[in-house]
């Protein structure tokens, strides 16, 4: 398939979703693919199962798509069950996994089967949704055990792959981005003290989080962005 391609994960949720809308809007891109759990996905895709992951990449190869953009736009904070945790007596070996395995290793195995897929030639994009919590250096108060730690890990993991795909292609753009506080699900129990202004929806943070994925440059790859394109450090 010929024309320009970008790859959605989580694209049933409220920034997967508001970023595939907007890739769509985009006269740049001819196809946009969104994976997710549902069932209108072209794949049903759990980043628990290596195997759905890898189904969805043979799924873009079979069909010669080369994505220039793709966008992990996932995470988990709480269930419906359980939080972040609030001190260290909390803590639970099998949502610290959890955490771990949607947060880090999800991403990490969607770069493993598609990094290859993607544009060699051209300048190519990889992000995923981290998180400010996330930066140790900037981590001042403590708790969240597992998702800051799992978060920390997938900040490393986007160095990682980005260390090891300039040697492949010294164009490609492989970052992780914070979307700063969005009005989903996964912010709804915990937004009570966000300042006015700084609760965003999820069209304007998908389209802030975009507007700073085109402006970035290989030499940037590895690091970690704002919404408002300033750099985290980790």
């Amino acid at each position: 398939m010929t024309g320009k391609a970008a790859v959605i994960f989580g694209a049933n949720g409220g920034i997967g979703s508001a970023i595939a809308d907007q890739l769509e809007s985009d006269s740049g891109f001819d196809t946009v693919i969104r994976f997710s759990r549902s069932e209108s996905s072209p794949v049903r895709v759990d980043l628990t199962s290596e195997a759905s992951i890898r189904d969805a990449a043979q799924w873009v190869k079979d069909r010669h798509i080369a994505p220039s953009t793709l966008f992990v736009a996932t995470g988990l904070l709480h269930d419906d069950k359980r939080g972040p945790e609030k001190s260290l007596r909390e803590l639970d070996a099998d949502w610290l996994l959890q955490n771990y395995q949607v947060n880090a290793v999800g991403p990490a195995l969607i770069a493993k089967y598609f990094l290859p897929l993607m544009d060699r030639q051209e300048i190519f994009r990889f992000a995923a949704l981290s998180a400010r919590v996330g930066s140790i250096s900037d981590n001042r108060l403590g708790g969240w055990y597992g998702y800051r730690a799992s978060k920390a890990a997938l900040n490393m993991m986007i160095r990682n792959l980005a260390i090891e795909w300039s040697r492949k292609n010294d164009r490609s753009i492989i970052v992780a981005l914070h979307p700063g506080t969005v009005n989903t699900d996964l912010s709804q129990p915990f937004r009570g003290n966000v300042p006015p202004g700084k609760l965003f929806d999820s069209s304007r943070a998908a389209r802030q989080l975009l507007d700073v994925l085109e402006t970035l440059q290989p030499a940037q790859s590895g690091k970690i962005f704002a919404w408002d394109g300033t750099e985290i450090q980790p």
